[in-house]
């Protein structure tokens, strides 16, 4: 049987955990905020009407590639594609290449950044690893102008954080929704993990300071963790209709 992602790889290690999923998405949930391109994201109304239910959706779509065999995984990235065209069609316009770039190397980044942040360093060939399988997904969407190395993605990645962000009317409006579907409490603790894991150019443009709260949660949360109580810190942190979709993200069978 051929995998798109190799059974041993970091990939599948990160992409397992329920922990890590939700920092990636907590980062990105930021960096979607202030990116140029944010406007594409209010075309549908999906996610300003429904911004949990958006990461889930996303989340099922990357999880599915990441644990899926080759030709399943190929299918789910082509679903993808499709999906993308058709809102292009809808509007008339192409997203910009740069704006594909830019999803995918927020994935490649806050992936390490999550991992790093909750467990342990990634050495350079593990960093590899995760550059490797996300931009087959961005050669297989036919993504113009992706790097072909590591090194080459980290140079990318810093042009983009430099030339692609704003804070906007759009930027304000999304972490209203945030705060609204959230509650005050959760929405104080996303920031809190955004203002850990965003790049600096972020958390200026978001104004989200130093995180102070983390360093004394962290250690409380990875704590719950070896004795096997961290589920249910963790479960308080989304509101109730998604537990079900929380529990889900441990699974790390294929899908």
């Amino acid at each position: 049987m051929k995998w798109f992602v190799s059974e041993g790889s970091v990939v599948r290690e990160i992409w397992g955990k329920a922990d890590t999923i939700l920092f990636i998405f907590a980062g990105a949930s930021a960096e979607f905020a202030v990116n140029k391109a944010v406007d594409w994201l209010y075309f549908t109304g999906k996610l300003p009407a429904d911004p949990l239910g958006r990461l889930f959706s996303t989340v099922g779509y990357a999880r599915k590639i990441v644990f899926a065999e080759y030709d399943d995984a190929m299918n789910a990235i082509d679903q993808i594609t499709a999906i993308h065209k058709q809102v292009e069609n809808k509007r008339g316009a192409q997203i910009p290449d740069w704006a594909y770039r830019d999803v995918l190397f927020m994935l490649i980044d806050y992936s390490i950044r999550s991992f790093e942040l909750l467990e342990r360093k990634l050495t350079t060939e593990e960093k590899s690893e995760m550059f490797h399988v996300f931009n087959q997904v961005g050669l297989r969407m036919g993504i113009a102008g992706l790097p072909e190395s590591l090194a080459e993605w980290e140079r990318m990645r810093e042009e983009h954080l430099s030339e692609n962000l704003t804070k906007s009317n759009f930027s304000v409006d999304l972490y209203k929704q945030y705060k609204k579907h959230l509650g005050p409490g959760r929405y104080h603790l996303l920031m809190q993990v955004q203002a850990q894991l965003a790049p600096g150019q972020v958390n200026t443009l978001l104004n989200l300071g130093r995180g102070l709260a983390m360093d004394f949660i962290l250690p409380v949360y990875k704590f719950m963790r070896i004795v096997g109580l961290h589920h249910l810190l963790r479960n308080l942190i989304l509101p109730g209709k998604y537990k079900s979709e929380i529990l889900g993200l441990d699974e790390r069978q294929a899908i």
